[in-house]
């Protein structure tokens, strides 16, 4: 007997979210193994349970998926070790292939699903200008009035985002994502610890100055301020402590 009821009316007809992550890769910058952000993942993922959506795992490459460390509430750093959400996804093994064994995006079918949502991590920094299927998948979701949403590094998508005017997705749209403020302070703590020289940045690039030269309206809640931002069906989060703002206004844009 389940321990809640998600008070869904049709069980046949459930809103369904693709989740999406970026694949494991290496920071061309610093050298570092960059992947997703845990927090990014879990909740939203909660979030859209408590609603009693769907959700599927996919990323651009299919299979697993490795997390930045310092999302892990269990990582020594102790920088994430009061995210209970992930913690109880890690240990959940059922969850936990959310991660370890995810879809690739090329088999994503849009017809099949409500939503997108583009988690971040640092990983897309690095690798989603070559994630092809995904611009293509996004776009789709957006030109069939499906709700298309990002969240933090993962906004770096609409960089690369352009629709089937050969107009980028989000020109003209206001957005929001990793700000620069929120760049500065990382690169800040990494120059502090003599992990990175002063001239070197850990990004290659930074999303809000991208999103500005490309024609969106950019906004920030300030640092570390949880804030996500709907503009028609296209929805964005600021950052790793946005996850929740960012799925709310997927389930007020979908209703349950």
């Amino acid at each position: 007997m389940s321990l809640k009821d998600p008070n869904v009316l049709d069980a046949g007809a459930r809103k369904r979210v693709a989740m999406v992550i970026g694949n494991p890769d290496v920071s061309t910058t610093t050298g570092w193994p960059v992947g997703f952000w845990w927090s990014e993942l879990t909740h939203p993922y909660h979030v859209f349970s408590e609603v009693g959506y769907e959700v599927e795992g996919f990323s651009p490459n299919g299979g697993k998926c490795e997390a930045g460390g310092m999302s892990d509430p269990n990582d020594a750093s102790g920088y994430s070790r009061t995210d209970l959400i992930s913690q109880g996804v890690i240990h959940t093994p059922e969850l936990k292939a959310l991660v370890d064994s995810t879809k690739g995006v090329a088999d994503l079918d849009v017809a099949a699903f409500d939503a997108i949502l583009v988690a971040g991590g640092q990983a897309p920094m690095f690798n989603f200008e070559q994630a092809t299927d995904l611009q293509r998948r996004f776009v789709a979701f957006h030109e069939a009035g499906k709700v298309a949403a990002a969240l933090c590094h993962g906004v770096a998508i609409l960089a690369y985002a352009k629709g089937s005017d050969g107009e980028y997705l989000t020109k003209g749209k206001t957005v929001t994502g990793f700000a620069n403020v929120e760049e500065d302070f990382a690169d800040n703590a990494v120059w502090t610890f003599g992990m990175l020289p002063r001239d070197k940045q850990a990004m290659p690039w930074r999303i809000e100055d991208r999103l500005k030269e490309i024609g969106a309206n950019f906004v920030q809640a300030g640092l570390w301020r949880g804030f996500a931002v709907r503009d028609g069906n296209l929805i964005t989060g600021q950052q790793n402590f946005s996850g929740v703002e960012t799925a709310c206004l997927v389930v007020e844009a979908l209703g349950r």
